[in-house]
């Protein structure tokens, strides 16, 4: 009797072991059918808002196309006008001053003027101020020029690529770029300082016997300041504000240098630069006769 008690016992524990196995199975089975089901239901839902979106991102992709297209045309024409224009006069400075002699320097502008000289064929740019502050700035001066430079003229910026030459110690902003057209950046020490700098030169030389008093002339005087520039003389300067005066650019060199004055630089357009080019054109230098 014990023994079939024991059968029995052991029989329904086998049973409800079974039991809970099953229904742990059916569980497992209903929450995957369920995830199943709630993923392709989800996939339902969403697949008609994302192929309707997707042609708004070929839309926008086209858009962006066409906008970097135009903006590549318009740089082409504008480049065209420029070369253009400066074919189109009788006479183009081969290196034009642009003198400010206002109290607030703009970068942008100064550098919208070296590309605008660049892109109508002149090779040599110096600019100057009275307070050397864009000496003192040469490396931001330059970048903004390069920026400039690929906002005006576009892709083929490069082609105008410029020779940046400086007198600083610093080795670094030394040409920094190797290729024409060449900016100069002035300051008040390279004109009158350089004119002392070069008479000083003369006198340790005939104190030191190497030349005779005699042999000191005024194109040996020349000759020194040429050196130490390196560039042409200007044949346009571009002063830009209320003051009258040369304000200590190159005096050496500017004996048949043109002057031109526009009121300001800040907020200038390439039609008052064409403006000051044409009125130059149009003059005529007597060079002393």
């Amino acid at each position: 009797m014990a023994l079939l008690y024991s059968l029995l016992w052991r029989l329904l524990l086998f049973l409800l072991h079974s039991n809970r196995a099953l229904v742990s199975w059916l569980r497992v089975q209903l929450r995957n059918w369920k995830g199943r089901l709630w993923e392709r239901a989800m996939a339902t839902m969403l697949l008609p808002m994302a192929l309707a979106g997707f042609p708004d991102h070929r839309r926008n992709l086209k858009h962006n196309a066409d906008a970097n297209g135009t903006a590549g045309k318009c740089a082409s024409n504008r480049r065209q006008r420029w070369l253009i224009d400066g074919r189109s006069l009788e006479k183009l400075p081969s290196h034009i001053g642009l003198l400010v002699a206002e109290e607030e320097p703009s970068y942008t502008d100064i550098a919208n003027l070296v590309v605008w000289c660049m892109a109508v064929g002149i090779s040599y740019v110096s600019i100057y101020d009275n307070h050397g502050i864009f000496r003192k700035n040469n490396s931001r001066l330059l970048e903004v020029i390069l920026i400039q430079q690929q906002h005006l003229l576009g892709t083929d910026g490069s082609k105008y690529n410029v020779e940046f030459l400086s007198d600083c110690t610093n080795k670094h902003h030394n040409n920094v770029l190797s290729c024409r057209p060449t900016v100069k950046v002035l300051c008040p020490e390279d004109g009158k300082q350089s004119i002392v700098q070069a008479a000083q030169q003369l006198c340790h030389s005939v104190e030191n016997k190497e030349r005779s008093s005699k042999d000191i002339t005024v194109s040996m005087l020349d000759t020194l300041l040429r050196e130490s520039k390196n560039i042409p003389d200007p044949e346009l300067v571009v002063k830009f504000g209320p003051v009258n005066s040369t304000l200590g650019f190159l005096p050496w060199h500017i004996r048949l240098t043109e002057f031109i004055s526009l009121p300001s630089h800040r907020n200038i357009s390439y039609d008052d630069l064409w403006g000051a080019l044409q009125r130059y054109g149009q003059c005529q230098q007597r060079l002393g006769q």
